[in-house]
Parts: C-alpha cells; sequence; structure tokens
C-alpha cells in the first residue's frame, strides 16, 4: 500500500493542504474555547517544516496570559490535537503558540542550552542531561546545539524522554 495515501502517514501530514485543513479545524476548535471562556484574540495559521502552526495573539493587554503559561499552553496544544485528530482521523503534529509562550520558551531553551554547553566546556563534564520535554521542545533544543558545534541525543521514555548533551 503506498504510504502517501494512508492519513496519519508523513507523506500526507506534509501535504499543504491537509496541513491547512488541520489548522482551519484548529482555529475552530480553539475560537469556539476562546468564546466559551469570554477571552479575545486573534488566530492566525500557518504550515511549514511539515506542521501546522496555530497562534492566538491579542494587539491590546487582555487576559489571554492566563492561557499563556507553558503547561497551560500544552494541555490545550494536546486537546487541540484531538480534536483535529477526531476530525481528520489521523495523527496531528500540531504546535500551538498562546500570547507568544513558544518564543518565550524557545528564549528559555537557548539560555538552559548555553547553561550546558558552558557545563562542557568549563566544568569540563562529559555529558549534561536535561530535564524531560516535549518531543517539540527537545527538537528545538537539538537544533540549538547543533548550532553551537555539540551532539544531542533523546534519551529515555514517554513523560521521561529527555535530551543528553555531549561534545562532538
Amino acid at each position: 500500500m503506498d504510504s502517501a495515501a494512508e492519513p496519519g502517514s508523513a507523506k500526507s501530514d506534509a501535504d499543504p493542504h491537509a496541513l491547512e485543513d488541520e489548522g482551519d479545524i484548529a482555529a475552530d476548535y480553539i475560537e469556539e474555547l476562546l468564546d466559551i471562556c469570554d477571552l479575545d484574540g486573534d488566530i492566525d495559521i500557518d504550515a511549514r517544516g511539515g506542521r501546522a502552526y496555530v497562534s492566538v495573539n491579542s494587539s491590546e493587554d487582555s487576559n489571554l496570559r492566563l492561557l499563556s503559561q507553558p503547561d497551560t499552553v500544552q494541555a490545550l496544544q494536546e486537546l487541540t490535537r484531538l480534536a483535529v485528530q477526531t476530525k481528520t482521523g489521523g495523527f496531528s503534529r500540531l504546535i500551538l503558540d498562546v500570547g507568544g509562550s513558544r518564543k518565550i520558551r524557545e528564549a528559555e531553551l537557548a539560555r538552559l542550552v548555553a547553561s550546558a554547553v558552558d557545563r562542557l566546556e568549563v566544568g569540563g563534564e562529559a555529558s549534561v542531561a536535561l530535564d524531560p520535554m516535549s518531543s517539540y521542545e527537545r527538537k528545538v533544543v537539538h537544533d540549538l546545539v547543533a548550532e553551537r558545534g555539540f551532539v544531542s541525543n533523546s534519551e529515555g521514555e514517554g513523560r521521561d524522554r529527555h535530551t543528553v548533551i555531549t561534545a562532538a
């Protein structure tokens, strides 16, 4: 069987039309949630790197920041993915950002990587294991580590999956 025809396969996930559909379904779900919570937010949809990205922002000082805490965004992302999967029948790798929380988290991860690299270079440690994090965050860490000329690998299973950084 051709994997391009299988829902949830890597090839169908990278299909721009499928990603647009994922984004539209996710945006509808988030818009309903915002209405229920009586929150204002502008929703932007993008597709890149084989993923749909949905961003919720507010141009004014709103209570949207209540939903922008990392744990809350992660939980909303999982609920939104479930809503998309229910409608499409396929696995979703959708990324949700609320109030710029992803950029804030990426800056935190950059500081974490800088500290780990410092422990390798200055402290002489053979490797540095980071705390468990989501697959998206591990991907960001892998990219940051590679930019600095070091090596990283994911280890562990499930909620214990984490990144270990070593010298190249």
